[in-house]
């Protein structure tokens, strides 16, 4: 195979800006994250693991390539 068809796997799994649904606060999270990821400010839950993919609770803003 050429080194011109090669091509590279881009990862599943990305950093995420969130924002909270309660306070407005935004926290980067990761998107498999494996623990919950609290708000900063008002302690409320932005994910939630599933065992892969992580439950986004709050509003995803944008994401972080």
């Amino acid at each position: 195979m050429k080194k011109d068809q090669i091509l590279i796997p881009l990862p599943r799994s990305a950093f995420l800006l969130v924002k909270c649904p309660n306070c407005g606060a935004e926290r980067v999270v990761f998107s498999h994250a494996k623990t919950v990821v609290k708000c900063p400010n008002c302690g409320a839950e932005l994910t939630r693991p599933t065992g892969g993919k992580a439950e986004i609770l709050g509003e995803i803003v944008r994401r972080l390539d």
